[in-house]
């Protein structure tokens, strides 16, 4: 009982830390983890950011690593339900004492005037954590941006960049290229860059800086490309590298993409850093890895489906997968929903509603959640039938239970609610409580 008071009073001292808002300086992080004796620097990591696929492409190339014979740490953000999730060793996330004995050590070591925020804070527990754990390799995912993201302490031995879409412009500017140029801060002298950029402003930026510090750039589509298949595999080919009758446990065809750039990473890791990475470690990577809340079907009867979607280019993905997705033909779509006021709501409702049958309209208990009566409104305007349910908890419940065995529900519009409601839904005992 001690231990989960030192744990829960841990996470309150840590959720009080500034949670919002960017500090365009790496100075504090790099403060920090100079007086935890640089732990960043006692093994090798592979560095990813971009708008969205981050989080599943860091997912699989952990997976693929542990399958391979590597003790492997991913570190990710936000968390869907436990803290713990952020911060894994093998697939698993650290335990409650390890979290209290990581915070402690990066506590009262910045140093500095300005207090550390909540994301360097966690950033400099995990790099602590790993090397405690003696990690073989981590991977790690940014939070916002790239070039000032507390994460960018980093001389890995791989960069990735997923894709590039407009998100949190009042941070990383109002353009494609402006946003580019952020993500692109990732990339380090003489390391290679894996990436999946469509966009020729964004893609331009980013050769640039590639060039700039020679560092060898493979894009999905030149470099190494997939095939799809119309019963749901694909194929890889990769410069030296020959995959068919690939599958994924991930929904969903972005999926398929992130697989592509993982099996790239792979590609690069093999041949340029030596890791012993064979072709059964990653078809079984591919099948065994967990992603929660990305298109996860938690429930067959009725069909239950959670998937994140904070952002426009996640909600387009989600609303194409429920609209041609065969899983979904002739079924009913109940929609949950629940969205924060920084992202464009409007278009996000006008995408995903029109797609379902009914709208259920929630909020995450969180203060930057839109109130539902104003994405009521928008609904209204649709035609589409609407109830306003206030806790996400009460919204999944009610919807479940309504619906008839063949229909189905989606939950979406935000991290926040994707994770209330898988909360819940361990609670009822349908969903896992995480990976």
């Amino acid at each position: 009982m001690n231990k989960q008071i030192t744990y829960n009073r841990c996470l309150e001292e840590m959720y009080r830390l500034r949670r919002f808002g960017i500090k365009l300086e790496l100075s504090t992080i790099s403060a920090i983890l100079k007086k935890l004796g640089n732990p960043q620097l006692q093994y090798r990591t592979i560095h990813i950011a971009g708008t969205n696929g981050k989080g599943s492409v860091a997912a699989m190339l952990s997976t693929v690593l542990r399958l391979a014979g590597y003790r492997a740490g991913l570190y990710t953000s936000p968390h869907l339900v436990r803290f713990n999730e952020r911060i894994r060793i093998n697939g698993r996330p650290i335990s409650n004492d390890r979290v209290v004995a990581a915070y402690e050590a990066v506590k009262n070591k910045h140093g500095r005037k300005r207090e550390p925020t909540f994301f360097e804070y966690t950033t400099a527990m995990a790099f602590y954590e790993f090397a405690r754990q003696k990690v073989d390799v981590a991977v790690i995912e940014t939070g916002m941006g790239g070039r000032f993201d507390a994460t960018n302490v980093l001389t890995p031995m791989l960069s990735v960049i997923t894709n590039i879409s407009l998100e949190h412009k009042s941070y990383l500017g109002n353009t494609l290229a402006a946003i580019a140029g952020e993500k692109a801060g990732i990339i380090k002298p003489g390391v290679p860059l894996v990436t999946g950029v469509r966009q020729k402003p964004a893609m331009d930026i980013i050769r640039r800086v590639a060039a700039e510090n020679g560092a060898d750039c493979f894009r999905l589509g030149e470099q190494f490309k997939i095939r799809r298949y119309r019963s749901g595999g694909f194929s890889y080919y990769g410069p030296d590298l020959r995959l068919n009758d690939l599958s994924t446990r991930l929904v969903g065809a972005h999926q398929m993409t992130n697989a592509a750039l993982a099996l790239a990473s792979c590609e690069v890791l093999k041949n340029r850093n030596g890791l012993a990475i064979d072709e059964k470690s990653i078809r079984r990577g591919l099948l065994k890895v967990e992603w929660p809340a990305r298109m996860e079907v938690v429930q067959d009867t009725p069909m239950v489906i959670i998937d994140g979607a904070h952002n426009l280019a996640a909600v387009e993905k989600l609303a194409r997968y429920l609209a041609v997705s065969p899983d979904l033909a002739g079924k009913k779509i109940h929609l949950v929903v629940g969205i924060l006021d920084d992202k464009p709501y409007r278009t996000m409702l006008k995408k995903l509603a029109p797609v379902c049958n009914t709208v259920t309209l929630t909020r995450p208990a969180i203060g930057r959640a839109v109130s539902p009566d104003v994405l009521a409104r928008i609904v209204g305007s649709l035609n589409r039938r609407y109830e306003i349910i206030d806790t996400v908890a009460e919204a999944v419940r009610r919807t479940i239970d309504k619906a008839d065995p063949s229909d189905a529900v989606c939950i979406a519009g935000s991290l926040y609610v994707a994770g209330e409601a898988r909360h819940a839904l361990v609670g009822r005992g349908v969903a896992q409580p995480g990976i």
